[in-house]
């Protein structure tokens, strides 16, 4: 069912979008990051007074579960205001240590990039693509975002809302078409892009970005683990796990897709797991009944479907799920679980985006964590244990970019000061914490010199000058001086 038309923006289009909001953004970036940051607060007031509204928005364009959405939202809103609080700290100018004590000053002063381009994933079409931009935002850029094509009315939306609360009209530009044909054009007139999305397509953003000299970060694929460990609470790790793996029906970049369990639980995690897993209820209803929305299209939902006939026919044996729910719409899928799965399968180390987990069974901590690192991905892991110290401990050894101790990806991800993004083919730089804005500016060194120049003077020869150079580092050795 069509929601709405929308014209596909033409390559004259993007040119003009960004030539009016780098118009605007000179003086966006002029004014007091006081009164950027009070756009922000606003912006997280309203959106909180239009809950509902926006939420009815996600659920229409990406077929979520009420409370898929509703977290989406108030994820959206934190953000506003973490970056509202925090951005005159990580952008104010700081001292830094000059080469000649007292006599060097230096200056580190942050500044805009100046144009941001957005490309934002349908499965998080308010966090993705209007979070990243509230930090570029507050940080004195302008910013333009191509949404999804599935999904680009709450971006529209929440552009509109941020106009409503000060920012000046124009300052944040949409545009709108197949990724394939305006993405390498937004990326042709940005100064740094954020990309969420495949790894393949990521490849292809970064090379296009470094043809430019210019930044990016991209958030990639993932195939995350889950360690539940020998002292674990199996209870408390089924229930996690049912959250960790099928929320917003799977589809969202830190879902859980591995789940690594000691074979002294097994049989009980299993149990319980499958049980939990069987009680959840699908649904596309604008109501807090139903914990899984559909999927978002038709090839996804082929693509899911054939991982999980793949893996039966080569043996693997499904728990719980592993078919279509035309009964309750076109694009349902249900929640599955797998046992056996071997390489040689497509779900074993591709990502599925989807609601589809496999579980193995492991002897040790050791081999837990060597086959949650056996991966290309490193983007989000989850550990359960008794013991959060020991779990702490092992979390450090799990190469992922965020790892969650008796959590899925919550803690991470609701907590803005933690910086999040990938390793190995997870993708490039961090989005949320200071990381996250800092990425949007410059790094300017101010030195002013006095006194001495930094070279022979006052009659004193090279070779003099090398000796008084050298006597002075041994001295400075000795000092407690960063």
């Amino acid at each position: 069912m069509a929601v709405t038309h929308l014209p596909t923006s033409t390559g004259a289009d993007v040119t003009a979008a960004a030539e009016r909001a780098r118009e605007l953004q000179v003086e966006w970036a002029n004014r007091p990051v006081a009164d950027r940051a009070a756009v922000l607060l606003r912006f997280h007031d309203r959106l909180l007074d239009r809950v509902h509204p926006f939420v009815d928005m996600l659920q229409r364009e990406a077929g979520k579960a009420r409370l898929s959405a509703t977290e989406e939202v108030l994820h959206c809103a934190l953000t506003a205001r973490y970056y509202a609080r925090r951005a005159d700290r990580y952008l104010r100018s700081e001292r830094g240590h000059g080469v000649y004590p007292v006599l060097t000053r230096i200056d580190r002063h942050y500044l805009p990039k100046g144009l941001v381009g957005i490309i934002a994933p349908w499965n998080y079409p308010l966090t993705m693509a209007i979070s990243d931009g509230l930090a570029a935002l507050v940080a004195g850029n302008a910013v333009i975002a191509k949404p999804a094509e599935q999904t680009p009315l709450v971006c529209i939306a929440a552009v509109e809302l941020l106009e409503q609360c000060g920012m000046p009209p124009g300052l944040w530009q949409v545009v709108h078409g197949p990724g394939d044909v305006v993405g390498p054009q937004l990326i042709d007139v940005s100064d740094y892009v954020c990309f969420t999305g495949s790894t393949a397509t990521g490849r292809v953003v970064a090379a296009r970005c470094a043809d430019r000299l210019i930044g990016c970060s991209l958030e990639l694929g993932g195939k995350n683990p889950m360690l539940v460990l020998a002292d674990a609470d199996v209870e408390a790790a089924a229930e996690g796990a049912v959250r960790a793996c099928f929320s917003n029906g799977g589809q969202l970049c830190v879902s859980v897709e591995r789940i690594y369990v000691h074979h002294s639980l097994m049989e009980d995690f299993c149990r319980a797991f499958v049980a939990r897993t069987q009680a959840l209820r699908l649904g596309s209803a604008f109501d807090y009944d139903h914990d899984i929305g559909s999927l978002i299209s038709r090839d996804h939902l082929q693509r899911v479907s054939e991982q999980v006939e793949d893996a039966q026919a080569r043996g693997a044996r499904v728990l719980t799920g592993g078919r279509k729910r035309r009964d309750l719409g076109e694009l349902f899928y249900d929640p599955t679980v797998l046992t056996g799965v071997t390489p040689e399968m497509a779900c074993y180390a591709e990502e599925t985006f989807g609601p589809v987990v496999s579980l193995y069974s492991v002897s040790s901590d050791e081999e837990a964590i060597a086959r949650a690192n056996d991966s290309r991905y490193g983007l989000n892991a989850s550990v359960w244990t008794g013991d959060p110290e020991h779990g702490r401990h092992v979390a450090r050894q799990v190469k992922c970019g965020t790892v969650n101790v008796n959590e899925g990806f919550a803690a991470t991800f609701g907590s803005i000061d933690a910086p999040m993004g990938g390793m190995k083919h997870s993708g490039l730089g961090r989005r949320q914490g200071r990381e996250g804005i800092r990425r949007f500016v410059e790094v300017q060194s101010v030195a002013t010199q006095r006194g001495l120049p930094i070279a022979p003077s006052h009659g004193l020869s090279g070779r003099q000058f090398a000796s008084a150079i050298v006597a002075a580092l041994r001295v400075l050795r000795t000092l407690r001086r960063p």
